[in-house]
């Protein structure tokens, strides 16, 4: 499952890694990432290639990381590409592996988009039951990827949006790893008066690896509460004020994703 907080683990000594992966659709929180077509009206395609990447670097043992993760994207005016930086503090609390940070999303080409969460997650593991991990990412910034609109103008408050995600991982087969997980975004009162709502996202698939750190990864990935997030695809024909012919699709459809990655 795809992650922009795919940090190293703590490492007996200073250890730098990175990781590039092909994908045919990228969606974050069970939204597609790439929605505006070559008309200036939505996209709705299965097939939506991004690339992308990242680093990260671990301060040895002590547990504390930093890294930087990038996709290209396509939902802004004016905007290719999500990078994303963040830093954080890994511990061990009795059974319990322990992760908080903070994390930016900046979006150069247009800065609307910028949004900063901190985080804190916990996982449990065992070889025969598998991984849980439960996270829980709170927003900082004044807005929520512009969904409040503060930059132009708005006057609407993103801040304290809420996203809370449980997840499961287990390998099934031998080099096939199961993977799942589900999330629901918790949006403020200002975002929720201009017609969105909270919804739940979720995502299920397995991974193949390939060894030398290629893998194969095949995911369902979705969110529910479509009708809320609706867009214009083909705007139609207005005929003595009646419009006919008009489409609309929703970032929150399910789709099935390849992604093809490689650490390093």
């Amino acid at each position: 499952i795809a992650s922009a907080q795919a940090a190293a683990e703590p490492a007996a000594a200073p250890n730098l890694t990175g990781n590039v992966a092909i994908t045919t659709n990228y969606k974050f929180r069970g939204q597609d990432q790439d929605i505006i077509g070559n008309n200036g009206f939505a996209k709705d395609s299965y097939v939506k290639p991004a690339i992308q990447g990242g680093i990260d670097y671990a301060f040895g043992s002590s547990g504390f990381y930093v890294g930087n993760w990038n996709s290209s994207v396509n939902w802004l005016p004016g905007n290719s590409v999500e990078m994303d930086f963040y830093g954080g503090y890994k511990f061990k609390g009795g059974p319990i592996d322990w992760d908080v940070g903070v994390l930016t999303y900046v979006y150069p080409g247009n800065t609307a988009g910028n949004t900063t969460e901190i985080y804190g997650a916990g996982t449990w593991a065992d070889e025969t039951i598998g991984a849980f991990t439960a996270k829980y990412s709170w927003t900082v910034s004044k807005d929520y990827f512009n969904y409040a609109g503060n930059k132009g103008g708005s006057g609407l408050d993103g801040t304290n949006t809420g996203y809370l995600n449980l997840a499961y991982t287990k390998e099934i087969f031998p080099k096939v790893t199961l993977k799942a997980a589900i999330g629901y975004t918790f949006f403020t009162s200002d975002i929720k008066s201009l017609g969105y709502k909270d919804y739940l996202d979720y995502n299920v698939g397995a991974a193949y690896d390939f060894g030398s750190g290629l893998s194969l990864g095949g995911y369902i990935q979705g969110g529910n509460e479509q009708s809320a997030f609706n867009l214009v695809a083909s705007p139609g024909v207005d005929i003595n004020g009646v419009t006919f012919g008009q489409t609309t699709f929703s970032p929150n459809k399910t789709r099935f994703i390849l992604m093809l990655t490689k650490t390093l």
